[in-house]
């Protein structure tokens, strides 16, 4: 009953814009002329929050959106809102179409579709409500008023409203996006809570209105953001959410609350404790280890490369709780917490002090504590009182404990001791060093014959192990054969090698191939043009830097690579008798602080050498990183646009 009172009460304000004009509104919205290039706009866009003493959350959400294109009908055909019943229950209020012509046509609410949201690898049960809203034309507006009561997060257990506390109980936080696809006319979040919860908050990468006031025993707080526009993409920049406005609002203390709060919550449900069964296998796995080190190692390869990322809803333990060891040793799959729990268990079966970890893959954490994440990672404490990060999720058959591609990226552990935020540090390109060599002979018909190698380090060689992970046995010669062909369709090769791609631990990747390349040079009686394969940029499927587009020639946003990394190129070519070096390309020289390239020809002894070298020092960059990083990429692709051209 209290419930429905609620909401009744909700609807009767339904939202700042609850006595708005909205024909006015809408006609004053925008059309193709005044916002070129968007099928569609928000009108407004109103968020009511009411928070109870336990954490619980009654929301309103109350939207007004117009067409503006025959796609922005079509897109607009349906609207969806995402849930999780065991943490949320969604309601769709009030759903009207507002024609251009003045006319209201209500939607059918009982035809509100109730299905299970599509999933690839994880199926927790998530679920999506819809409303057909059918036919639309260019002017027309749809209203929706949505409610909801719950948390995001997947939580397993309790009964009525005790499953939509969020796991923090007492505590409330919010992440709310001021961005979007479509411009936005309006957009106003409001939160209601009681006084004795004090909250923080701060508005990221832009400012809004800022309003609180007292309101009987509870604060009122707005925030306004009018006419938002999406934000300009760039390629391979960062995470929308790390540059377009937004607001985070925690009532936790500090993030050393939250990590005490985790360590808390898992020790009490039991989900570190071992089993005889576990400990016999940590037994097997460390049987001859030599050191500390090793033994981490071994655990952690194990756990990486034999449990199998599926996820399903397995009972008490999702969410923050992570599941017990005992049921993923068992199962042999489960999420990233799945595969970081079964380390714990394992490394305090072995001895080892060991903890959860949270992370944000992709984007980055902010300061004010409220639950930026969406991964597990795995912490162990060495005999020198140091904690090192493990991750068994992202480094199956990959050399490394901890995936250097999250390098630059925050994460809190979960301490008796607590801990504050945290970020990992850059990983040195010394690490995922790339070493390509050639040895090859020029004929003089043109002909090019010789082996080309390719060699790997870190996050280099999981780079190369990759072309074999992700396809069957049968298909690997010719994979690798492709590198080459890529370049020059017409190379027979005679000859494919490389390391096993299943023995990461005790050898790093390489492949070798050899090779016969007719008419590889331009022949012109007694001048021949041609570039070698390493200058021509072989294997660039494993040099991420020379993927990146230098035709973009500022950036106002920061970027990312996968990783830091270092290149070593060289290559010897043995040329027929020369009577002259009509064009050797000059050597190039870029310097910088993030990102640098040094590359150019020597002739030895009747051999052309070319060689070069490049440093690209982090994952993330600045967008004031650019010019170096552009340069450094334009300069190696500058010799294969400058052949090679000898007189024979």
């Amino acid at each position: 009953m209290r419930n429905i009172l609620f909401i009744l009460i909700l609807f009767s304000q339904i939202s700042l814009f609850a006595q708005a004009d909205f024909r006015k509104l809408i006609d004053k919205a925008g059309d193709v002329s005044t916002l070129p290039g968007h099928d569609q706009v928000v009108v407004f866009d109103s968020t009511l929050v009411d928070v109870q003493e336990s954490g619980l959350s009654y929301v309103v959400n109350h939207t007004l959106t117009k067409v503006i294109t025959r796609r922005g009908c079509r897109d607009l055909s349906t609207v969806k809102f995402g849930y999780d019943p065991l943490s949320a229950d969604v309601n769709i209020l009030k759903a009207v179409i507002h024609k251009k012509d003045g006319c209201f046509v209500p939607i059918d609410l009982t035809k509100v579709l109730d299905y299970p949201a599509p999933a690839r690898a994880i199926y927790w049960g998530a679920r999506e409500k819809m409303i057909e809203v059918g036919r639309l034309d260019p002017g027309d507006a749809v209203e929706v008023v949505m409610f909801r009561k719950g948390f995001t997060y997947a939580l397993l257990g309790g009964d009525e409203d005790e499953k939509y506390i969020p796991p923090m109980r007492g505590q409330f936080y919010d992440i709310v996006e001021f961005f979007g696809p479509v411009p936005v006319k309006s957009k106003i979040y409001q939160i209601t809570l009681p006084r004795n919860k004090p909250l923080q908050y701060e508005f990221y990468n832009g400012e809004a209105q800022v309003s609180s006031k007292f309101s009987g025993e509870k604060m009122v707080y707005t925030f306004t953001k009018k006419d938002i526009m999406p934000v300009k993409s760039e390629p391979r920049m960062v995470a929308q959410s790390d540059i377009a406005p937004k607001l985070l609002l925690s009532t936790t203390a500090d993030w050393f609350a939250k990590s005490t709060w985790f360590f808390g919550v898992n020790e009490e449900f039991g989900s570190f404790e071992s089993t005889r069964e576990i400990k016999d296998k940590v037994d097997s796995i460390l049987k001859g280890s030599v050191n500390e080190l090793d033994s981490v190692s071994r655990l952690t390869h194990w756990c990486a490369d034999e449990i199998r990322y599926s996820g399903i809803s397995m009972g008490p333990g999702e969410g923050f709780t992570l599941h017990k060891g005992a049921m993923t040793f068992t199962d042999r799959c489960g999420v990233c917490k799945d595969k970081a729990g079964m380390l714990i268990t394992m490394l305090r079966a072995a001895g080892f002090k060991s903890y959860p970890a949270m992370t944000m893959a992709g984007s980055r954490i902010d300061k004010i504590p409220a639950d930026q994440f969406n991964h597990c990672v795995t912490v162990v404490k060495l005999r020198d009182s140091t904690y090192h990060l493990l991750d068994p999720t992202w480094v199956p058959f990959i050399r490394e404990l901890w995936s250097s591609a999250e390098q630059q990226q925050q994460y809190l552990m979960g301490l008796p001791e607590g801990a504050d935020l945290a970020t990992t540090p850059v990983s040195d390109p010394e690490n995922h060093l790339i070493k390509i060599d050639g040895v090859s002979q020029l004929h003089e018909d043109g002909s090019l014959s010789g082996r080309i190698t390719i060699w790997g380090e870190g996050q280099s060689d999981a780079a190369i192990r990759g072309m074999f992970r992700g396809s069957s046995q049968s298909v690997w010669s010719q994979n690798v054969s492709r590198e080459l062909l890529k370049i020059c369709p017409q190379a027979k090769i005679t000859q494919v090698k490389f390391s096993d791609p299943a023995d990461y631990l005790n050898y790093n990747m390489w492949i070798a191939i050899d090779y016969t390349i007719p008419e590889f040079a331009l022949v012109s009686g007694k001048t021949l043009l041609f570039t070698p394969l390493t200058a021509a940029g072989i294997f660039r499927t494993f040099q991420g830097h020379l993927s990146f587009d230098t035709g973009l020639k500022e950036r106002k946003f920061a970027f990312r690579d996968r990783c830091s990394r270092k290149v070593e190129i060289h290559e010897s070519i043995t040329l027929p008798p020369v009577r002259q070096l009509v064009r050797i390309p000059e050597t190039v020289e870029t310097k910088g602080n993030v990102a640098s390239f040094e590359g150019g020809y020597k002739y030895i002894n009747g051999s052309l050498i070319f060689s070069g070298q490049a440093f690209y020092k982090k994952r993330l960059y600045e967008g004031s990183d650019w010019p170096e990083f552009r340069s450094a990429v334009e300069a190696q692709n500058k010799f294969a646009q400058k052949p090679v051209i000898i007189e024979l």
